[in-house]
């Protein structure tokens, strides 16, 4: 007796459909790199800072290494350390945490609201006062655009102009996104986004950029991504880091901007699909209808019961899922000890348990869609 043939296994995230597309333009900018030879800070490098401003509408923007050290070197510009407390959600990835521990300050653990997944302004407001009783002085916020879909900056805004805080977008999966019809990246001191090839708009390795309208603060950040470096070079006028981003990956994301507003109506197409075939059996993401969201993740919610066996049964069709986040950063090992915002972190605590991830990309046709949206159905029956 035959065997039944497996499906094939799909992407989660289809790189290669992308590479079809754009393959020899990118090939022949990489090779345009490698003629002149400026692997550092060469021309590329401006071109796609000036590019990224143009796509946006920030006044500035500083290209760097990646995600992580863009946070950091905003950090770094605001002198935040030892005694500073920041917050941040606890429902997203380390990085925003990170940096935060790492420069030797507190981070300060805020829930997130429950159908965005994004910072709870309500939860910040009570962080603040926690805070306060305790021998830390607040500084700043960095709510985190998850999935795709900015927070609610309006009202976070308003909670930091009240409190004397600073705030920090980070827009590491939301990039391409708009809230109340402006694009992410003018918004708060600074908004930082990342290009890891699996974010909306990624390079091929590592890369990051900082948004800042901030004059003063664009000039130390050029200056702090560049070892301290003072204009003309000739001086170090402030410890800073290496935190450039190549010029090859600069040329690759010149490419892959110039057809990145059609990838973002493709993904908003395709979770729209998702959310209409999949509304009876899971819970869809929402998504305000002031905000347009790049869509990095398409995250739906299912009882936690059914979690397991439904990604069980997808990998065995070939469809492959992820769990972002499967334990909350206050619940981490690295992070345990720090302090929480409000009543324990309840939402964050129920959604780990809920999400899951679908594959979601800009070149995933309706007929691979439909083989996925079954395939969920079959396994939710």
């Amino acid at each position: 007796m035959n065997k039944a043939v497996p499906p094939p296994s799909l992407p989660f995230i289809d790189l290669a459909a992308q590479r079809v597309r754009l393959g020899p333009a990118i090939e022949e900018a990489i090779l345009r790199v490698v003629r002149h030879g400026a692997y550092i800070l060469g021309p590329e490098v401006t071109q796609v800072e000036a590019d990224l401003a143009a796509f946006c509408g920030a006044k500035h923007v500083i290209s760097c290494s990646n995600g992580t050290d863009a946070l950091s070197l905003v950090l770094m510009a605001k002198g935040v350390g030892p005694g500073h407390a920041v917050f941040c959600p606890s429902f997203t990835y380390t990085a925003t945490a990170e940096v935060v521990a790492r420069a030797g300050a507190t981070p300060v653990f805020v829930d997130v609201l429950e159908d965005t997944f994004n910072l709870d302004p309500q939860s910040l407001e009570a962080a603040i006062r926690s805070t306060r009783r305790l021998d830390l002085k607040p500084v700043g916020v960095i709510p985190v655009d998850l999935f795709g879909q900015s927070a609610d900056y309006g009202s976070i805004a308003a909670v930091c102009e009240r409190e004397g805080l600073w705030m920090l977008c980070d827009a590491a999966q939301s990039f391409g996104g708009s809230y109340k019809g402006r694009r992410l990246g003018t918004f708060g001191i600074a908004t930082t986004t990342s290009f890891f090839p699996a974010k909306p708009l990624g390079c091929y390795g590592d890369g990051g950029a900082i948004f800042t309208e901030d004059d003063d603060l664009a000039d130390e950040l050029r200056s702090l991504r560049f070892h301290g470096l003072s204009p003309d070079r000739t001086d170090h006028v402030r410890i800073g880091m290496t935190g450039r981003l190549d010029t090859i990956q600069a040329a690759v994301l010149i490419e892959k901007l110039r057809v990145f507003e059609d990838e973002i109506d493709a993904r908003n197409r395709i979770a729209r699909r998702y959310s209409k075939e999949l509304a009876h059996v899971a819970t869809p993401p929402f998504i305000r209808p002031d905000c347009v969201s790049s869509w990095a993740q398409y995250t739906i919610r299912v009882r936690p019961e059914q979690r397991e066996q439904l990604a069980a049964d997808l990998k065995a069709q070939g469809i492959p899922t992820a769990i972002y986040y499967a334990k909350p950063l206050h619940q981490q090992s690295a992070y345990r000890d720090y302090p929480i915002g409000g009543n324990g972190l309840p939402v964050s605590d129920m959604l780990a348990r809920e999400v899951i991830s679908l594959p979601m990309h800009p070149y995933l046709d309706e007929a691979v869609q439909d083989r996925i949206v079954e395939a969920v159905r079959a396994a939710s029956r």
